[in-house]
């Protein structure tokens, strides 16, 4: 396999970086294209037409620079524009929501919580796959519309955000989750606030490894695999300075490559 075109990968902000860091260590050989909608993140309140259209203009973009598999690292777009990228586009599209369902119906003893944007939650894709995957599951929900600019703002740790976190989470822990999906890309940033509110004995699912897993399933089918130089685009529709700084400490600084601005 010695294909060096790029793999591209999208969100709506800084959340999908987390998805882009595990494939970047688990194949350091490819070429990765990050394009980051950060004009108009974000996309968890919008409406799923407006989503869909969001999704299609990023993923055509990528296309246009010769990608050989898109990832949709963003799991409001993953929840209600899959259907659409794959009739869209000529090249095998994997999304965040499949991937995390998966990994949560191996872990969970049978109760398994799910927090998202407000247009994943209201999807139900989360529930309709992890019951997919684990018969007489119960699957509880919550939007949690707060954690996204906290994440953005760059507050993984913060008073505030542990406030908030305990706001959002009471519910789900009394309940007597054992597994919680973070169904959001940003949400691993916000790591140890949210085990904080749900306490030591619930498992959380971060979709970036089983992500990982079906990229490698379709680069071997494929044989797509790259050539082995590495390389790395960071796009944005936005160069707000903030996105610079935390995908410095996602991605490690100085960042691996210069943020560049684009137009979709």
């Amino acid at each position: 396999m010695n294909d060096p075109r790029p793999l591209g990968i999208f969100d709506s902000g800084i959340g999908g970086l987390t998805v882009l860091a595990e494939l970047r260590r688990r194949f350091p050989g490819e070429h990765f294209i990050y394009l980051g909608d950060t004009a108009r993140l974000p996309y968890g309140t919008k409406s799923p037409e407006t989503v869909a259209r969001y999704a299609l203009a990023a993923g055509r973009f990528l296309l246009a620079r010769q990608i050989k598999l898109l990832v949709v690292a963003c799991n409001t777009a993953s929840a209600l524009a899959l259907g659409a990228l794959r009739a869209a586009l000529p090249v095998p599209v994997v999304g965040v929501v499949e991937p995390g369902a998966r990994a949560a119906a191996a872990a969970t003893r049978g109760r398994v919580g799910v927090i998202g944007t407000e247009s994943t939650i209201a999807s139900s894709a989360y529930v309709r796959a992890v019951e997919a995957h684990c018969q007489g599951v119960r699957v509880l929900t919550r939007a949690c519309p707060l954690f996204v600019p906290l994440a953005e703002e760059g507050w993984f740790d913060h008073p505030v955000t542990r406030q908030v976190a305990d706001i959002y989470l009471t519910d789900l822990a009394a309940a007597g989750i054992d597994t919680l999906i973070l169904g959001c890309t940003h949400y691993p940033l916000l790591r140890h606030a949210i085990a904080a509110a749900v306490g030591p004995d619930v498992t959380l699912i971060d979709s970036a490894a089983a992500v990982a897993e079906e990229v490698d399933g379709e680069l071997s089918r494929g044989r797509l695999g790259g050539d082995g130089r590495g390389r790395l685009e960071l796009l944005v529709t936005d160069a707000a300075s903030r996105f610079a700084r935390i995908a410095s400490f996602i991605l490690g600084d100085p960042l691996p490559a210069p943020l560049a601005l684009v137009d979709l």
